[in-house]
């Protein structure tokens, strides 16, 4: 049995050893984390939803490679979208996002 610990320095067991399915999905989302310019897409959806527009903008970045990104994002179930009129609003899928970006950052602040 396996044990982690999570940022509040708790106890996470892990009953078994995954599957060989699930460690090729586990790896295939540690990719998703692999490009500097994804993370900076989370870190500005860290607190708010934001708009492909305002995204590019604050990236100083096109709104196609922008778009390019946020569909692998969005394929890896890391971000979620929701639409207002013409416009797109890109967020956290959920809480784990936030929590796999908060114990990164703490773990290469160590």
């Amino acid at each position: 049995m396996a044990h982690l610990h999570d940022h509040k320095h708790e106890h996470i067991e892990i009953k078994a050893m995954p599957t060989e399915e699930e460690l090729y999905d586990l790896a295939e989302l540690f990719k998703v984390f692999g490009d500097s310019t994804r993370i900076r897409i989370l870190f500005k959806l860290f607190d708010e939803e934001v708009s492909v527009g305002d995204l590019a903008e604050s990236l100083n970045m096109n709104q196609s490679a922008v778009s390019h990104q946020l569909k692998v994002l969005k394929q890896a179930k890391l971000i979620k979208n929701r639409r207002d009129g013409k416009s797109i609003y890109y967020s956290l899928a959920d809480e784990h996002v936030r929590t796999i970006i908060a114990m990164g950052i703490e773990h290469i602040e160590e």
